[in-house]
């Protein structure tokens, strides 16, 4: 069975994540959604892109490497 590639988290996805992470995280990553009036995958997928690659916005932009 082949998976389907994505380009961006789902909300299915993003809340799987989330529940996984520490609650200060959770906290932090959904307040920051709040703020910026995001969802909060899209934050999540940011969060996790700019952590691989400081110049993307996301994970379609994401080259891991490019930003250190």
């Amino acid at each position: 069975m082949q998976a389907k590639l994505q380009e961006q988290l789902s909300p299915a996805d993003a809340e799987v994540i989330l529940k996984r992470l520490p609650e200060r995280i959770q906290a932090a990553l959904t307040a920051r959604a709040t703020e910026i009036e995001y969802p909060v995958e899209a934050v999540l997928e940011m969060a996790i892109a700019s952590f691989l690659d400081t110049e993307a916005l996301g994970f379609a932009d994401c080259k891991p490497g490019r930003g250190q």
